[in-house]
């Protein structure tokens, strides 16, 4: 019988493990989010909204321990408003803003990119092993990504254009990175849920502004059921579970092997959209999904 110890960390790693397949599920709500969010609300209220609910959220489950280490949140006052810029403000309403502006397959490649960055930066700065059998799984991964977004078809990846939007999903990306590294090399003396809650409270610090500036010189928003209806989905799903969940693999399994579920992206995206918006599965997205699941097997393997 293995010990105690043994027995909690065995249980938290099928726990990470299971939520590498049930996080992307919850971060794909956001795409539909996005598809509908034009003309009902605004990225910047978007944004702002998805995170003041979810900070609520995440505030209310984590109370006690906010409170009795009240006295700790000031020193690391600074490293919640980075994380939350680069996490709820940049990966909240820049995604937003692209996705007006640039295709779904340029979004695709360019988010399938984030993996491959957490990989790397994870390996050279905070020395996390990463041997030939994750090198395998990350280039099996982004063989099924590319095979899902070129549509079967490698040739059309040749004809990809950069446009305005591009950039914006491209910085969305680079802070997507930034923030999984800091995230693991910043210790904190929060637990995961309250840690999460504060970071949320940073982002919404820097989107205030930013929110009120797109009101008045940009895009206002008029506020309707429809607009409240999208707030609450991408605050509860997509916003406090998918974000908890990553957080808890993160700390569990280590930021390079986490980075990899980003790849299950297109393929749960395809699913959604086949059962939510009509849309077609094609041979193509079973072909990926041959590299994209053993790839994800490998690169999270100890």
């Amino acid at each position: 019988m293995p010990s105690s110890p043994e027995a909690a960390r065995s249980s938290e790693l099928q726990l990470a493990y299971a939520l590498v397949f049930i996080t992307p599920a919850l971060w794909c709500v956001n795409y539909l989010v996005a598809r509908w969010a034009p003309g009902v609300i605004a990225p910047h209220a978007l944004a702002l909204g998805r995170w003041c609910v979810a900070a609520a959220l995440l505030a209310a489950l984590a109370w006690r321990e906010l409170s009795d280490k009240r006295h700790l949140i000031r020193a690391e006052a600074g490293r919640f408003v980075v994380l939350g810029a680069l996490g709820m403000w940049v990966c909240g309403a820049f995604v937003y803003i692209g996705g007006r502006s640039t295709s779904a397959i340029n979004i695709g490649l360019l988010y399938a990119a984030s993996p491959v960055l957490i990989a790397l930066a994870s390996a050279l700065w905070l020395r996390e092993a990463f041997g030939p059998r994750q090198i395998a799984g990350v280039v099996l991964s982004l063989g099924g990504v590319l095979h899902i977004l070129a549509k079967g078809d490698w040739s059309a990846l040749a004809a990809l254009r950069i446009n305005p939007g591009d950039a914006w999903i491209f910085v969305a990306v680079v802070c997507w990175t930034a923030y999984s590294l800091l995230l693991r090399a910043w210790p904190s003396a929060f637990g995961g849920t309250a840690r999460l809650a504060l970071i949320a409270v940073g982002g919404i610090v820097v989107l205030i502004p930013f929110t009120a500036w797109e009101a008045l010189a940009w895009l206002p928003t008029r506020w309707s059921w429809q607009a409240v209806g999208l707030v609450l989905a991408a605050a509860l799903l997509p916003g406090a579970a998918a974000y908890g969940a990553y957080a808890y693999m993160q700390r569990v399994l280590g930021a390079a092997r986490v980075g990899v579920v980003l790849y299950l992206g297109p393929l749960y995206s395809a699913l959604i959209g086949w059962l939510v918006l009509g849309e077609r599965i094609e041979p193509f997205h079973g072909v990926g999904a041959l590299l994209l699941l053993p790839g994800i097997w490998l690169s999270t393997r100890r």
